[in-house]
């Protein structure tokens, strides 16, 4: 077998592995570098999403949620329910079930595009030549014409809490525990921190969530956020701003977490403790000293708009690059960069990448929100919609939350979607479908949206954006 190809890519995440597709997929010779091994003790594909992040976050999410649900939401659908209990050791094995049949996936998908996966440590060394070390410490170098580095992010770790057995854990140790905390903290109030806290506050933990800034998820809108605030404390997790951790100390396997707030120094004792204050670019030991590779102090390596890097035929993906850690954005810089290595002229649109939080009620946004339009001092109309209006999320119980969309005053095209309730990303996801043919409030509003349905809220909204809507009062009319 030659060990010279058209594409060697470092990292077989959700970055890696969809470049390596699309490259095999449009003709070239392709090899994927990935050294993570699973709890079996083989290589496992798929990165941090498929093993340890979206994939099995959600598939927790969706039992605790059910089980909440059961226990919490059915009385009012006349269903009676006693004696309820979870158990956690099936959960877990539910979820290392969905994962496996993933990342198995994935390494079907390379062998039926004829991707060549490779098991090892990756490096880019000088002259576009890949260094793989194996688990036996065997070297291989891998020649390419070009090289795609996607090798992701981890947690951040802080020092006031070193990860220390089960007891303070990351968000993989999260996805880990074998019972439910009588008593869990969570450092950060993100998105990761508000899933995770989720999980374990439905299944019956007690749960306070520590955010070091005085404003809750501040890339939320304004107005979502504060209403996300206002249901997940009345859900029971206590959420406390301006929070900021000092110091932790373990004993007898409870862990005591001192922070300072406006009402001075505190402590609070629990069984665990999850720190899931963001994630950083891993890149260490990627990229050799005279590959010529430019990164910055945090280690995130500096890309162009095509992700290009400093060196002509090396790119780079997702977590290592600037913008948003995201899977669907990592995916997507993965296709374009390989059409372009094809000589396709594709483009990548920033501006439209979704966000989503999957907690219950989902939040979901696209686009710019109100405090920063303001900020740039661009003249807006909003609509908002209530879900409390909508027939379909009214009869499903889901009545919380809003869907509520921006758009200049001046052209009527719009700007930003911004949804919490039922369906919060579908919906945002068809907002986006919109913005990306630069669709105006009124287009959307003159589209049949079929009743009665959740999405009926995205359509009234569109309308409240000029005074139309239907089914509820306008702030204004035209």
């Amino acid at each position: 077998m030659s060990d010279k190809y058209d594409v060697v890519v470092i990292g077989a995440g959700p970055a890696g592995y969809v470049a390596a597709i699309r490259a095999a997929q449009l003709g070239m010779k392709v090899a994927c570098v990935e050294k993570y091994v699973g709890k079996d003790g083989k290589q496992a594909l798929g990165g941090t999403c498929l093993n340890v992040g979206c994939i099995p976050s959600k598939a927790l999410l969706d039992s605790s949620w059910k089980f909440y649900e059961a226990k919490e939401g059915f009385k009012v659908h006349g269903i009676e329910t006693k004696g309820l209990s979870i158990d956690i050791k099936m959960m877990l094995e539910r979820k290392d079930k969905i994962v496996k049949q993933f990342t198995g996936g994935v390494t079907a998908l390379f062998k039926a595009n004829g991707v060549t996966n490779i098991e090892g440590h990756g490096k880019l060394l000088a002259g576009k030549k890949v260094e793989v070390t194996d688990a036996d410490g065997k070297v291989t170098i891998l020649e390419a014409e070009n090289v795609i580095l996607a090798s992701g992010s981890r947690p951040i770790e802080i020092p006031p809490a070193p990860l220390t057995d089960d007891i303070i854990v990351d968000s993989t140790g999260a996805l880990e525990f074998t019972s439910v905390p009588k008593k869990l903290g969570v450092i950060g109030a993100g998105i990761i921190g508000m899933e995770l806290g989720s999980v374990w506050r439905r299944l019956g933990a007690e749960v306070v969530v520590f955010e070091a800034l005085d404003k809750f998820m501040v890339a939320a809108d304004d107005q979502i956020a504060k209403e996300a605030f206002k249901t997940f404390t009345k859900q029971g997790l206590q959420i406390r701003l301006g929070a900021r951790v000092t110091g932790t100390d373990i004993k007898r396997k409870q862990v005591t977490v001192s922070f300072t707030d406006a009402e001075g120094e505190q402590q609070l004792t629990f069984d665990k403790l999850i720190v899931a204050v963001g994630r950083r670019a891993y890149t260490e030991n990627l990229v050799a000293s005279d590959a010529g590779v430019d990164m910055d102090e945090r280690g995130v390596i500096f890309a162009d708009d095509y992700c290009g890097t400093s060196v002509p035929g090396v790119y780079a993906v997702g977590d290592v690059v600037r913008g948003t850690m995201l899977a669907h954005k990592a995916s997507e810089e993965g296709v374009m960069v390989a059409e372009r290595i094809a000589g396709h002229k594709t483009a990548m649109n920033y501006d439209l990448v979704p966000s989503v939080v999957y907690t219950h009620p989902e939040i979901a946004w696209v686009g710019k929100n109100e405090q920063q339009l303001k900020a740039e001092g661009v003249e807006i109309n909003v609509g908002v919609f209530p879900f409390a209006a909508n027939g379909r999320a009214v009869a499903a119980n889901e009545a919380g939350g809003m869907v509520k969309v921006i758009a200049d005053a001046k052209t009527d095209r719009v700007l930003g979607v911004h949804v919490i309730g039922p369906s919060a990303a579908e919906l945002v996801q068809q907002g986006a479908i919109g913005m990306e043919f630069g669709t105006s409030a009124e287009d959307l509003g003159m589209m049949v949206f079929s009743h009665p349905t959740v999405s009926e809220a995205l359509h009234e909204a569109a309308l409240a954006v000029n005074g139309h809507a239907i089914h509820v009062a306008n702030r204004k009319k035209r």
